[in-house]
């Protein structure tokens, strides 16, 4: 029978204090240059997407390789899933192969808790519905902490901007920036920044402008369409012009402030092009920190550390 009781990284806080340590520390000791070492040699790791992907999937697959795992992709399209199987069948069919971690990407929330009773293998969440992406999270504190040559953020003031509600990157942020000190501030439009994050640990405002003056690190989010059963804003034109956020609104806001961005970036809608070219822009830096973390959080899981 599986072990409930296996490491998982579900949800932010399912790290301790001294292992969110450990994982940034063991993150930056990865990106020294250095050769990785093969610390996941003889494991598996199945790569289990029900969900598009790019950014994750692709850093996941080299984080498990430079660390000498084997890895198995397995995506919705092609697999059993396709004929009708569940993903409790799936899993208890690839746990019959003994694999050692699943990283698994789904569109319901609460998909990896369904899960962790039918294998013995660490779980990793990907990203489950519009719930959260815990490794996302941490990629993003650690690009923030490393521009900002720093332990914590205490005193840093962070807006994440744009499609709250759709965005399980902007809900484990949220788990984790207070966590390190920071001081979060979601902005966005009613429809997609209703009155429930009123009550979470964060202030809440509509009114771009005026709510990102004097913030220190400005984080879009993708207007996520895909994921919008009704009405939403409007046109893409009109969006951009209240919540995009060009050259000349940074400028006049928020000069000294950096600029970030989970992707995929919906170019001329959340952020202008120069936006992106500018050298405040830290979405590259994200992206080479996604296989970093990824890297940490593989070896922490698999070979113990991550209490």
């Amino acid at each position: 029978m599986a072990d409930t009781h296996r490491p998982r990284l579900i949800r932010v806080n399912d790290l301790s204090d001294a292992a969110l340590a450990g994982l940034f520390a063991k993150a930056r000791a990865f990106c020294d240059g250095s050769p990785a070492p093969q610390s996941l040699a003889g494991r598996i790791v199945v790569h289990l997407f029900y969900e598009n992907s790019t950014r994750t999937r692709v850093s996941f697959e080299i984080a498990a390789k430079r660390l000498g795992a084997e890895v198995v992709n397995i995506s919705a399209v092609g697999a059993s899933v396709a004929k009708g199987e569940t993903l409790v069948d799936t899993v208890r069919t690839i746990d019959v192969y003994y694999p050692d971690a699943i990283v698994l990407r789904h569109p319901d929330a609460g998909a990896p808790e369904k899960i962790l009773p039918h294998t013995s293998a660490a779980v990793i969440n990907a990203g489950d519905g519009a719930r959260g992406h815990p490794t996302q999270a941490l990629l993003d504190a650690l690009t923030m902490l490393d521009v900002l040559k720093r332990d914590r953020l205490d005193g840093v003031t962070i807006a994440i901007v744009g499609d709250i509600l759709h965005s399980r990157v902007a809900r484990s942020n949220i788990e984790l920036l207070p966590r390190l000190g920071a001081r979060v501030r979601l902005i966005g439009p009613r429809c997609f920044l209703p009155e429930a994050f009123e009550h979470m640990n964060v202030e809440c405002a509509h009114d771009f402008d005026t709510a990102m003056t004097g913030c220190d690190i400005i984080m879009m989010l993708r207007v996520q369409l895909e994921r919008h059963a009704g009405a939403s804003f409007g046109s893409q034109s009109e969006y951009h012009r209240r919540y995009g956020l060009t050259l000349e609104r940074l400028e006049a806001r928020a000069p000294k402030a950096v600029v970030m961005h989970p992707g995929p970036v919906n170019r001329g809608v959340e952020l202008a092009s120069d936006v992106m070219d500018d050298p405040r822009c830290l979405i590259q830096q994200q992206v080479a920190n996604g296989q970093f973390v990824r890297m940490a959080a593989l070896d922490m899981l698999i070979n113990g550390g991550a209490a």
